[in-house]
């Protein structure tokens, strides 16, 4: 299972010059429901709700998206092994939450400071 960060969605949605492979979206992938929210406020902060709307809702039903509960909340409070920014502790602990059903989840990101802490904590990471 494929943990999506929302800097991978923007990269393939806005297409990017470093964006996923054709074959990155047949893998199971899943998310916090942030995503959804930190991608159209991306696409509405850029002006593009009526261009990029339709293809922002087809990948985001391409991901399962795992709800902020309780024990993702929690762990977003604790510390991490480096500073990071609120919303990337959420999706963190909202990895480390489905890293311990699946220890086998890999974290997909381009963010550098992100994947340095999923490293720390044990989340394999990889730059699609």
């Amino acid at each position: 299972m494929i943990y999506l960060d929302t800097s991978v969605l923007l990269a393939e949605l806005l297409s990017e010059d470093t964006h996923p492979k054709e074959g990155f979206w047949r893998n199971p992938l899943v998310s916090s429901r942030l995503v959804e929210c930190e991608a159209w406020n991306r696409i509405h902060a850029r002006g593009l709700g009526s261009t990029h709307g339709e293809a922002l809702r087809l990948l985001l039903g391409r991901v399962a998206l795992l709800e902020l509960v309780p024990p993702v909340l929690a762990r977003a409070l604790d510390p991490f092994p480096a500073p990071i920014r609120t919303l990337d502790a959420l999706h963190l602990a909202s990895a480390v939450f489905l890293k311990d059903r699946d220890p086998k989840l890999v974290l997909a990101t381009y963010d550098r400071t992100q994947a340095a802490v999923a490293s720390a904590l044990g989340i394999r990471v990889l730059r699609p």
